[in-house]
């Protein structure tokens, strides 16, 4: 016997729904795969971008006050002509991106395959020059993107909403960058999106392990600093707790504060020849972070990765002026206007002052380089699970858990006591400019 007619058009219908369910899968997974290896791939690029450096300067001591300045300057020139929004870290852009696509607006000039390819490019070109950039911000732009760009293929754009796919590649992209999931979740909740709807997180949970599985897979479960070797802990971590997060809660929160000074403070005359002369005022911060790293002994140059490796696995220590400069050369790298993200150098200020403060005071090393590199990340950022989940993955010690958690909140307490959030804010950056075009392309009708 056949089935009833009226059983024929429902199991039509769930046959449907099934595949259209596979198709969204298979699309979502691709997506995320592109992702993860487009990730890995940049990883690959800035160090060999790295590496050239190093070996093109070691002999070469003069070489950055010439080269640095001319890569900025070329640098931001592509940039400002012809890939507009791949400029700075790219989370903002990101941020900017899920609040316009929920209004129904475009976000070409935040998110497409052009922008990842530009911020792959030239953030690669930037540290070939030495700048004090990282990958990890731009990464989130990266695979936020591809997301982004895949929507379109779903077999119906209203499963998954194309804010929720945004999110998701932003996540996918810090846990690619630092072969952390946890902490690529935690930085949805935490920055990108502020909340974990049921509808979404299926999606964001199996792009980001998607892509961290690729990240790994390529390569190897590595940890992004390497490992540390915490000894035993005990009650006597509360007086450092405290004085480390307050401290690195107001460091980090005037590196914050500096960043944003060029929009809250728009009409000094820095700023304003900034804007009339973006490329020239590249190559004046270029030589700025010539002279730093000069100064530093090479130090401040590059993102940061090298030397703090070496401090973490070695525990080496570090010339008195080693945060200045890094701290110093980050900010200077950041108003250039290159497009490269301030993860990895906020990590590695941490490291410096946490290396200084243990040698002035006589205590172990590996806990405070730890806390401070916590404390810095999360003053900087104000997402402190974030910043906590990324150090905890380098420790093999429960018993620091609670403490950098104690670290992370402090500082990020103190920090927003000295000004808004730093991503946020500058997300508001791009939505004004965002809504200034809107405003003149509808006069120009």
């Amino acid at each position: 016997m056949g089935n009833p007619p009226v059983i024929k058009p429902l199991l039509l219908i769930r046959r449907r729904f099934a595949s259209m369910r596979w198709r969204t899968r298979v699309t979502l997974w691709a997506a995320a795969t592109l992702a993860g290896l487009l990730v890995v791939l940049f990883a690959r690029m800035a160090d060999l971008a790295l590496a050239q450096f190093s070996l093109h300067t070691a002999e070469r001591p003069w070489l950055p006050f010439v080269y640095t300045p001319l890569v900025g300057m070329l640098v931001v020139w592509l940039t400002t002509r012809f890939f507009a929004g791949a400029q700075g870290s790219g989370i903002p852009q990101v941020i900017a991106a899920t609040r316009l696509v929920h209004q129904g607006k475009r976000v070409d000039k935040l998110l497409s395959l052009r922008i990842a390819f530009a911020k792959m490019s030239l953030g690669t070109l930037a540290l070939t020059g030495g700048f004090s950039a990282g990958r990890e911000g731009p990464s989130v732009q990266v695979a936020a993107s591809i997301m982004h760009f895949f929507h379109r293929f779903l077999p119906n754009a209203r499963i998954v909403r194309a804010e929720d796919l945004i999110l998701a590649g932003g996540a996918a992209g810090i846990a690619a960058a630092f072969n952390t999931p946890l902490a690529g979740i935690a930085f949805a909740v935490e920055e990108l999106g502020r909340k974990l709807e049921t509808r979404t997180s299926g999606v964001l949970l199996s792009t980001i392990i998607l892509s961290g599985m690729v990240a790994i897979a390529l390569q190897g479960n590595y940890n992004y600093f390497g490992h540390f070797d915490v000894p035993d802990i005990s009650v006597d971590i509360l007086g450092p707790v405290l004085a480390i997060g307050i401290g690195c809660g107001l460091l980090g929160g005037l590196f914050s504060r500096m960043l944003l000074w060029p929009q809250r403070h728009s009409g000094f005359v820095v700023w304003e020849w900034r804007r009339q002369h973006p490329v020239w005022f590249a190559g004046a911060c270029g030589l700025i972070v010539a002279i730093l790293g000069w100064l530093s002994g090479g130090m401040s140059f590059g993102s940061g990765y090298g030397i703090t490796s070496q401090v973490i696995a070695s525990d080496i220590g570090l010339p008195w002026h080693a945060p200045v400069t890094r701290f110093l050369a980050t900010v200077v790298t950041y108003f250039s206007g290159i497009p490269g993200g301030i993860f990895a150098p906020s990590l590695a200020v941490g490291a410096a002052v946490g290396a200084n403060a243990a040698d002035l005071f006589g205590l172990a090393a590996q806990p405070i380089i730890a806390l401070c590199m916590v404390g810095f990340l999360a003053a900087v950022t104000q997402s402190p699970i974030t910043s906590a989940i990324i150090v905890m993955e380098m420790i093999d010690s429960h018993g620091m858990v609670i403490s950098l958690m104690a670290v992370a909140l402090i500082a990020k307490g103190v920090s927003s006591r000295m000004g808004p959030e730093l991503y946020q804010q500058l997300a508001r950056g791009f939505l004004q400019s965002s809504a200034e075009d809107a405003v003149t392309r509808k006069v120009n009708r």
